[in-house]
């Protein structure tokens, strides 16, 4: 069958490419017999929904957290793993919401482990190819919205209608729908599902009181993150106490703010890759950094026609905040690195642009950073995270760690002060 699928899927891959119908069409049929392949396997499962802009991950991992906490057996697929009971493993797949089989799969396996939860980050592009479909949702959370995809969707008003359409999705079937109780996304989002006669839940941080929060849950965006993960572990039967001891001890995600290091200075790994979580992470470093100390950033965006304009604005940002501003490669594909890095610098006021450092190989960009940095400064790298490769022209991929590029850089200086 799965051969089957494979053969028949070129055939369809190529039409629709050429015929926007049709490539709707196709994804909704892969969607359907996915399901019908495995058996649809969600409805053995409470399947969880998170989108949003950004913290998806975050949000998930807490949840996972507290599940494990709970004893509630699980499966989570984020951006960063797939995780079903006691099996971890990488995200490999090079997508957050995997198309095709991938997904009914994942449940399948969920369901055969004896899971009784399965969380899931659903995407806008997801959501655009008809993944969400044939699914059982229980519950559908919106974290948030900002404008990101725009190239892909069209409009961010098409990119918020994707976010809907699943919301819709959920809530005709009878799931939770929630959305965050402060966003400005509230009110028409409220509006919206009123008119479909779903009526919305809220959360807010005020989930959190009277809960001790761990030093990397005490940020603003993280307390958003961990609202989320409380109230859709209420959902799943969590109860208080393994919500307690989960808010308290929870140490943070791989390449989501990861300090590598703290003393004598401060080396920052974080996946920032919109405008606003760009602003706010180097809000919060700033907030940290002792009086007369340095940011210092390692910057570039991604290309292949990808959301082109956050270049400028990313560059603007970094130009407020940041006092040495490296700008590198992210993820090039097929377009000339230095007109991404020129889009940024773009953005960057002509005054601050005596701080700008340009060096495309994103190694010896961290390796300068980290060389440049004086006891109390803070070097922050954003837009990879925990990714396993950048994303080179024709398709090709090189492996990837930023944080093992940024251990070696920090052993690099110290073997060179070293007597």
């Amino acid at each position: 069958m799965h051969r089957m699928f494979a053969q028949g899927g070129k055939i369809c891959r190529h039409l629709a490419r050429r015929v926007p119908l049709l490539g709707s069409i196709y994804h909704y049929l892969f969607s359907f017999f996915g399901a019908v392949a495995y058996g649809f396997p969600s409805r053995k499962l409470m399947v969880i929904g998170v989108t949003g802009t950004k913290g998806k991950t975050t949000a998930l991992e807490i949840l996972g957290g507290i599940l494990d906490r709970a004893g509630i057996p699980h499966a989570l697929m984020t951006s960063l793993e797939i995780k079903i009971g006691a099996t971890r493993e990488r995200n490999r797949l090079d997508m957050t919401m995997p198309g095709r089989l991938a997904l009914q799969r994942f449940l399948a396996r969920a369901a055969r482990a004896g899971c009784r939860v399965a969380a899931i980050e659903v995407t806008s592009e997801g959501v655009r190819q008809h993944r969400h479909r044939h699914i059982r949702w229980s519950a559908g959370l919106l974290l948030n919205l900002a404008p990101e995809h725009i190239e892909s969707h069209g409009s961010f008003s098409r990119y918020r209608a994707a976010k809907l359409a699943f919301l819709e999705y959920v809530g005709w079937h009878g799931g939770t729908v929630a959305l965050r109780a402060a966003g400005e996304e509230r009110k028409f989002f409220t509006r919206a599902l009123h008119k479909k006669g779903i009526t919305p839940h809220f959360f807010s941080p005020a989930l959190l009181e009277g809960y001790q929060l761990s030093p990397f849950l005490r940020t603003s965006f993280n307390k958003e993150n961990a609202a989320a993960a409380v109230y859709l572990a209420r959902i799943a039967g969590a109860g208080a106490g393994a919500i307690r001891e989960t808010l308290r001890n929870f140490q943070g995600v791989q390449g989501r703010v990861s300090y590598i290091l703290r003393d004598p200075f401060r080396v920052v790994i974080d996946y920032a890759h919109t405008p606003d979580s760009l602003e706010k992470m180097y809000v919060h470093l700033r907030e940290e950094l002792p009086r007369g100390k340095k940011l210092i950033c390692v910057l570039g965006a991604a290309g292949g026609g990808r959301d082109r304009w956050k270049r400028k604005e990313f560059g603007a940002i970094a130009g407020r905040f940041c006092d040495r501003i490296f700008l590198t490669d992210e993820d090039p594909y097929d377009e000339d690195p230095r007109s991404i890095v020129a889009a940024i610098e773009e953005g960057i006021p002509r005054a601050k642009r005596h701080c700008v450092t340009v060096l495309l190989d994103r190694r010896a960009a961290i390796l300068e950073a980290v060389r440049c940095a004086k006891a109390g400064d803070t070097v922050v790298m954003t837009g990879k995270g925990s990714e396993l490769w950048i994303h080179g022209p024709q398709g090709k991929r090189i492996p990837w760690d930023e944080e093992e590029t940024a251990r070696a850089a920090i052993a690099a200086r110290v073997k060179k002060e070293s007597p």
